[in-house]
């Protein structure tokens, strides 16, 4: 289904009054009014669209609600969406309040644009949502009249996206986001995810209703030395050799500072060693962490002196 734009049919500005919407619904219909257009094909489809704009400015709950859609709309495309993957859904059959609104309009040109009838419940599919009470009439006068009962449905939530570090996923962080010329600041708990969805309710005014927004956190599971799986975090520690063979003490690095880590003799290349809760933060668990997996890298020596090199093949031939 394709957006109208109501105000651009009728050539006025979002603020113009009801005697400027009126007065250019009149010059626009005597111009292109099928009875002084006969076989213009192009003038009826645009008067058909200019009787259409008209019967949803010229009444202040329809162009209250159009209002509403249009901003939720824009703000859509400024984040790359489309009519093609915009949720109308949400927008179907309904009038801000509430309550019984009868359509006319004059003419038998073919009805009104999808977008009319499921967004004001107008002249094209009658069979509604479950609930929904509308009667159709269509006498010899050339007038259409449609009436339905619906409540008003509050207006989707906004979907916006923000990318934070896996060190600002750890500590928790805020980021300001725009929502056309409004600012919000929004709290992100440590412990999130990637792809994480963060609800804030009724965080900005779009054109008069306070509508949620849904913000889903983008963090990478890979940054620096450190990878996340899950709530737990890997570390490389490098260990050298001596150390590995003979057992001793290193340090592991984590996001909160650092933790002596006790070398076993005999520790192997790669083998992990768990901190026990010492990863990543359980997101809304109350202090609860992950585990921290320390993985030994072993350095193995260069530039052997001669009397090493002799000690070496010794335990080598020994073993």
């Amino acid at each position: 289904m394709e957006y109208q734009d109501y105000y651009q049919t009728l050539g006025v500005s979002k603020t113009a009054t009801e005697a400027e919407i009126k007065r250019a619904y009149r010059e626009l219909a005597k111009k292109y009014h099928p009875d002084h257009n006969r076989g213009n094909k192009d003038a009826e489809e645009k008067f058909k669209a200019i009787n259409e704009a008209y019967e949803v400015l010229k009444d202040k709950e329809k162009r209250a609600r159009y209002d509403q859609l249009g901003s939720s709309y824009k703000q859509w495309e400024q984040n790359g969406g489309s009519s093609a993957n915009y949720n109308w859904s949400e927008w179907f059959s309904g009038t801000p309040g509430g309550g019984r609104t009868t359509y006319t309009t004059t003419g038998d040109f073919g009805g009104f644009s999808d977008f009319f009838s499921q967004i004001f419940g107008g002249m094209g599919d009658f069979g509604g949502a479950a609930g929904t009470r509308r009667t159709y009439t269509r006498p010899r006068s050339r007038v259409r009249t449609v009436e339905y009962d619906t409540p008003f449905s509050q207006p989707k939530a906004q979907e916006i996206s923000a990318q934070i570090t896996l060190d600002e996923a750890f500590h928790g962080c805020k980021r300001q986001i725009s929502m056309g010329d409004q600012k919000i600041e929004a709290n992100i708990p440590a412990g999130v995810k990637d792809g994480t969805k963060i609800r804030l309710s009724k965080a900005f005014n779009s054109n008069g209703i306070m509508v949620d927004l849904i913000l889903t956190v983008n963090v990478p599971n890979k940054e620096g030395a450190f990878e996340r799986v899950d709530d737990n975090l890997y570390v490389d520690v490098p260990v050298d050799l001596y150390t590995a063979v003979l057992g001793g003490e290193a340090v592991v690095h984590s996001k909160d500072g650092n933790y002596a880590l006790k070398i076993p003799a005999g520790t192997q290349p790669d083998q992990l060693m768990r901190l026990s809760g010492k990863g990543m933060p359980k997101l809304n668990q109350n202090g609860a962490r992950g585990d921290l997996y320390a993985r030994i890298r072993v350095s193995l020596p260069r530039n052997l002196t001669a009397q090493q090199t002799e000690l070496f093949r010794k335990l080598r031939d020994n073993d």
